[in-house]
């Protein structure tokens, strides 16, 4: 339909310009002396229209012939383009098939293009790293580093590399120029988490567990894994320095002090430290919080000294826990233990016979034998104390 209406405006364009030009009678004159010359308007017209489209089509020419040289240098600049951006597509598709090295010489190709010459650097800095070739990773960084508006995705990179390859201080040093920037996001604290890791700065490592925590970016399991290790490694380091300790516990969240794998090696540092009263404290908050047979063991072994009211204390709690927890062997491993302690020789009995006939564990088994060992020894019983050193010997083998 358009097509037909343009032909008819064509033809009613010709139809007119016919009829105007026949019914058009007049003329030009030229006249310079001696010459003149004259000739009719319409074809002065059609002269000087051929004119304007000679004129317009000579000055068109010129105009693209000056244009020439920056057209074939655009040309020229966007075919790099195409080139790198298709190498870059390459080096990526190579990376994530596991095609390193095709990868790193895709990016290399990639990175002769300005536009593409850092994430080129940082994809072949990953694809090095695949390969083992630390020199040429950090070579790729490198490049990165004067890259506008890549420094995060760089420090990032670098962080994670060099975690990757057991590189504590460099890791380290790209957290530390991350932190500087004010990057906080998630993924960057992961990071750090790993790298605070790896070089075993607990106390760095803890921060960054509650940090993540807060914003639930943690695995409890995880969470909980790393503040165990945490919190060993800063108790065991102070063990025996009584006042370290006392100083380290301060510093402990009120709600990490009642978990159970805090609560045990703290414990068993104020033991080891002679700070037995203190330890017994922390046990008992746990155990109130959660129980634990962990716990109940490390109870037994902050025992007072004998015949001290804290000691008959414990005694006396341990009977309390035991009204309400019938068929706990290690409750009652615990209690026995106090109760030899004390010199009670027939309640100890008693409770030790208990946990050795309800114990299902080799270590509560072992240890049951070993302390009726002892009691028979204390009361002149060679032969049961040998019969019982005998079980305790068996059940080690098993």
């Amino acid at each position: 339909m358009r097509i037909f209406l343009s032909l008819v405006i064509l033809f009613a364009a010709a139809v007119g310009l016919a009829l105007g030009a026949r019914f058009n009678p007049g003329n030009v004159v030229f006249f310079y002396p001696p010459y003149r010359m004259d000739m009719s308007l319409n074809l002065f017209l059609a002269l000087a229209a051929g004119l304007f489209v000679l004129l317009f089509m000579l000055l068109s020419a010129i105009r693209r012939t000056q244009q020439m040289p920056a057209r074939v240098a655009a040309y020229r600049r966007e075919k790099r383009e195409r080139e790198g951006n298709r190498a870059l597509r390459d080096a990526l598709k190579a990376l994530f098939d596991g095609r390193f090295g095709q990868a790193e010489r895709a990016a290399t190709r990639a990175a002769e293009s300005p536009e593409n010459a850092g994430l080129a650097a940082l994809i072949a800095a990953r694809a090095a790293h695949r390969m083992g070739q630390s020199d040429r990773r950090d070579t790729w960084l490198a490049r990165a580093r004067d890259e506008q508006g890549l420094k995060t995705a760089r420090l990032m990179t670098a962080i994670e590399l060099s975690t990757d390859a057991h590189e504590p201080e460099a890791a380290l040093a790209a957290v530390q120029e991350l932190n500087a920037s004010g990057i906080r996001h998630i993924h960057a604290l992961r990071l750090a988490l790993k790298a605070n890791q790896t070089a075993q700065d607990w106390p760095e490592v803890l921060r960054l567990v509650r940090l993540l925590d807060k914003r639930n970016a943690l695995h409890p399991a995880l969470s909980k894994r790393l503040r165990e290790l945490a919190y060993d490694d800063l108790l065991s380091k102070q063990s025996g320095d009584a006042e370290s300790i006392r100083r380290i516990w301060s510093t402990i969240p009120a709600e990490d002090r009642t978990q159970c794998f805090v609560a045990v090696r703290a414990a068993r540092a104020f033991n080891a430290a002679g700070l037995h009263d203190e330890a017994r404290v922390i046990v008992e908050k746990a155990l109130a919080v959660e129980w634990d047979d962990r716990l109940v063991r490390v109870y037994g072994e902050s025992a007072a000294a004998p015949g001290t009211p804290a000691l008959l204390a414990q005694i006396e709690r341990c009977e309390q826990w035991a009204q309400s927890r019938l068929g706990d062997a290690e409750l009652a491993l615990t209690l026995g233990s106090l109760c030899l302690r004390q010199q009670l020789w027939g309640r100890a009995q008693r409770q030790l016979e208990q946990a050795l006939s309800e114990a299902d564990e080799p270590e509560v088994v072992r240890a049951a034998h070993l302390k009726l060992a002892q009691l028979h020894e204390s009361l002149n019983q060679p032969e049961q104390a040998a019969a019982h050193f005998r079980q305790c010997a068996l059940a080690t083998l098993l």
